[in-house]
């Protein structure tokens, strides 16, 4: 369909009575600048509308046009269709609507292997998030999604960069260097953040972070789960020739090779996985001294202060070493893993994730951590 623009209208799984409206044009998607610029102008131009022109167009609209009250019988149907499929209110009936939600992930993997099916597929409500479960009900989510996409495009674009966010595994960087032939540059959280970075840094053709957002330069930089998807199944999607991983599946099973989905678990067959992986957010203390008297400025001031105060600590501890290169808060390795604390844009607390090859590890890498901060947060760790 040859349309100049589009827009996108779905629901929101952080806020069930709120909706999302994204913008884009045969170019691309609009951004936050964009959008601003577009509704300036308008208001500019209905500012400047003269008052006369305004009277005359009612005027004549009275003597030519009928008014039919179309919008109620409009609403009122659709209000019938949402509420008999979606139930009274704006929340889901079964989970929210995030794909890496376990119970969501749960019901699709069931439902994979109740029907023996070769794939599933799960997406958000808007379509920017997939994951996939194979046919044995293995996820591809997080690493492994990542591993796959990197596989896919690095086979078409070899050694280009992969703009990753900063929670990705080691494992991952030795997969995506050592073994496809790629770069792993990890940079910040924000699926905003590792696009913009691909599009203003080294060429790249691949920005996807650990939620499942991901963007291909092929398709403008969209966060578009779907193109993902149609990725995996045309793997040379860039030049148009028809190699499809559907293909693959269907050529393999006809053959009795091997059945289900193991040309995809082919493809990711390499990176080490940790044994334990977290992610909690700790809360900053919003009634300490420091921060209602104003000493310490803004939460972010306050969280800054603690990071640079974890810093401290763990550059003194020879058990530890601070990742080399590193766009945002404190990230270190050590025992086996690694950590990253940093500070939510927004919010006043802290995200920290850890990865280690065992409990006892990961409680280790938690500890210097809730020793570094724990008198100025609501949360420890324990």
């Amino acid at each position: 369909m040859k349309s100049s623009t589009f827009n996108l209208v779905s629901s929101y799984y952080l806020s069930f009575n709120k909706n999302r409206f994204k913008f884009f044009t045969n170019a691309g998607g609009l951004k936050k600048p964009d959008i601003k610029d577009i509704l300036e102008r308008d208001a500019e131009i209905y500012k400047n509308f003269a008052v006369e022109a305004v009277m005359n167009s009612k005027k004549i609209t009275s003597t030519s046009v009928k008014r039919v009250d179309y919008m109620t019988v409009y609403t009122s149907d659709l209000v019938k269709a949402v509420r008999k499929a979606a139930g009274d209110t704006g929340s889901f009936p079964n989970h929210i609507s995030n794909p890496v939600y376990k119970p969501a992930m749960k019901a699709i993997t069931q439902v994979v292997l109740n029907n023996k099916a070769d794939l599933g597929i799960i997406f958000d409500t808007d379509v920017d998030r997939l994951v996939v479960v194979d046919s044995t009900g293995r996820e591809f989510n997080r690493n492994r999604l990542i591993a796959l996409m990197s596989a896919i495009v690095l086979e078409e674009h070899i050694g280009t960069p992969i703009v990753i966010d900063s929670v990705t595994s080691d494992g991952l960087t030795m997969f995506i260097e050592k073994k496809l032939g790629g770069k792993h540059h990890r940079f910040k959280r924000g699926y905003k953040n590792i696009i913009d970075e691909a599009i203003l840094g080294e060429e790249s053709h691949l920005a996807i972070e650990t939620s499942g957002h991901g963007a291909l330069k092929g398709n403008h930089w969209l966060d578009d789960g779907a193109k993902n998807l149609t990725l995996w199944f045309c793997f040379l999607y860039y030049t148009r020739q028809p190699v499809k991983i559907l293909n693959k599946l269907a050529s393999a099973r006809a053959a009795g090779l091997y059945g289900g989905s193991k040309v995809l678990i082919d493809l990711v067959d390499g990176p080490e996985e940790p044994v334990v992986v977290e992610e909690m957010r700790l809360k900053i203390n919003r009634k300490r001294p420091n921060l209602k008297e104003g000493i310490c400025g803004s939460f972010r001031d306050y969280g800054e202060a603690m990071l640079n105060q974890l810093e401290n600590r763990t550059d003194s501890d020879p058990k530890f070493q601070k990742a080399p290169i590193n766009f945002e808060g404190v990230s270190v390795s050590g025992f086996g893993g690694w950590f990253l604390l940093r500070l939510s844009f927004h919010f006043p607390v802290l995200p920290l994730n850890i990865e280690a090859p065992s409990y006892e590890d990961a409680v280790k890498l938690g500890l210097i951590v809730d020793a570094a901060v724990k008198e100025n947060l609501w949360t420890h760790l324990h």
